[in-house]
């Protein structure tokens, strides 16, 4: 008799090769009223049977907000840490529903049970778990940034399109008023010709005080008794377990996360890639690093990302700026930076403001625009230019949902996702992208065409992030 990971290695292999529709296993069993192989959708009566996967800190935010919108029932709840503090609250809303530390075991046991998934887990893993969730022929919530590396991006893109699921990546500004508002003066040409956009984040990071004439990464300590530390690391490469790997400092890591850049970028530049048809850049280069070295992130990053002509729009460079001493220049009557009252808490704290908070300025040929993260709006400035345009802007719809009843309204099929992988997946790629000069401390040239760096044979390598680790190998074969 064939073992479990033997079995989830056919599985996976049998549904990566077959198409989108007959990609859904042929033991799938539909739930009355649920989502069937010829229709991916939950019936609009329904409410959407969905699994939690990562509960504590920001997946469990995420799960208590879908939760929230009053559409979805809870069926399952996973996360490699069940008896951790920061996983209790979730637990104790749901006491009655299936606890799994294994996404795969949740799968083998209940997969028939589940609409939709949340991916709310550190950015190595989210890859794994999304291919798995989608090759189940399910819907799926991750959070930003998409994935670690350039092609885990590129293979969830295709999952996307080869399983035919709703897809939805946790920039939830990207469903706030930030995104109508961007769109609408897109559309009525009030925001054109731009040519060059700041972006910064200049808050604290757990990196921030650390040495970064570290020579090692840290000695191992015991694991947890609750801590499933061998799923926890999933596709990466053995690391002995460190209480600085765990929580909200894998982060920190290049193996397991994706810096400020990968934090804060989908949450700044998202409205501004999409409409802007930004798409991949054809230069990167970091042009000042404090602190660089091989382990985590630099304590200050400036990278300059160049964009080429697209159609009638003008080429367009992005510099973006984190630490906390790398504050870029505003201009003139620039006002006062206000911080986003609607940036979510995360384990409980919120962003303290600074003296830049994150944010944008974009430059056109002929108006200022300034804004900051999530769902805020932009302005223009100096307010006497602001005065003037203001009888030419166009009504900005309101949001017909938030970024989470979106999701679930698009697996009922009456919305569409306004984050999907085809959308946010470019977007995280060009962070991918940042964050590989940022590792690097070197310029690379891209081609856009074939998606290949042509001026650095490591950096291209690179691009496929490191071999997955043994057992782990099947999430890439798509």
């Amino acid at each position: 008799m064939k073992s479990k990971d033997t079995s989830r290695r056919l599985f996976l292999k049998q549904a990566l090769a077959l198409s989108a529709t007959a990609a859904i296993p042929s033991f799938w069993i539909p739930v009355k009223g649920h989502a069937t192989p010829a229709s991916p959708f939950v019936s609009p009566n329904d409410r959407v049977n969905i699994a939690f996967i990562g509960i504590g800190n920001r997946g469990g935010e995420i799960a208590k907000e879908l939760y929230n919108t009053g559409l979805c029932n809870v069926v399952a709840l996973c996360d490699v840490d069940m008896g951790a503090p920061h996983t209790q609250e979730v637990i104790s809303m749901f006491p009655d529903v299936p606890r799994f530390q294994d996404f795969r075991k949740m799968f083998d046991k209940m997969a028939d049970r589940i609409d939709a998934v949340t991916v709310g887990v550190p950015d190595h893993s989210h890859f794994p778990i999304t291919i798995e969730v989608m090759s189940h022929g399910k819907h799926v919530y991750v959070e930003k940034p998409m994935a670690r590396t350039f092609n885990e991006v590129e293979l969830m893109m295709k999952a996307e399109k080869k399983f035919g699921v709703v897809t939805q990546m946790g920039n939830q500004g990207h469903s706030e008023a930030n995104y109508f508002q961007f769109k609408a003066w897109q559309e009525a040409g009030i925001i054109k010709d731009v040519t060059a956009i700041t972006a910064h984040m200049n808050n604290s990071r757990r990196w921030h005080g650390w040495d970064p004439g570290i020579r090692r990464f840290p000695a191992a300590e015991p694991i947890p008794d609750t801590l499933d530390w061998d799923t926890w690391l999933g596709v990466v490469k053995h690391h002995d377990y460190n209480h600085d790997f765990h929580l909200g400092q894998w982060r920190c890591w290049y193996d397991f996360g994706m810096g400020a850049l990968g934090d804060w970028g989908a949450h700044i530049l998202d409205t501004a890639h999409q409409f802007l048809n930004l798409g991949l850049p054809v230069e990167i280069n970091p042009t000042y690093l404090k602190g660089h070295n091989k382990f985590f992130f630099p304590m200050s990053s400036t990278i300059v990302f160049k964009f080429p002509e697209r159609g009638a729009m003008p080429p367009v460079d992005i510099t973006w700026y984190d630490g906390l001493d790398n504050i870029p220049a505003v201009p003139d009557d620039y006002g006062i930076s206000e911080l986003d009252p609607n940036i979510p808490t995360v384990a409980g704290g919120k962003i303290q403001p600074a003296k830049l908070n994150p944010g944008k300025e974009i430059y056109t040929k002929t108006l200022t625009f300034k804004g900051g993260s999530h769902g805020s709006t932009l302005s223009i400035i100096p307010e006497e230019k602001a005065k003037e345009i203001e009888p030419l802007l166009p009504e900005v719809p309101q949001s017909t949902s938030n970024h989470y009843a979106n999701f679930l309204l698009a697996c009922q099929g009456k919305e569409q996702t306004r984050s999907p992988f085809s959308i946010a997946g470019p977007l995280s790629q060009v962070f991918c992208l940042g964050v590989l000069s940022q590792q690097l401390g070197e310029k690379l040239l891209f081609d856009r065409a074939t998606k290949q760096i042509t001026n650095n044979k490591l950096a291209n390598q690179m691009l496929a992030g490191a071999p997955p680790r043994k057992g782990w190998e099947e999430y890439y074969k798509i």
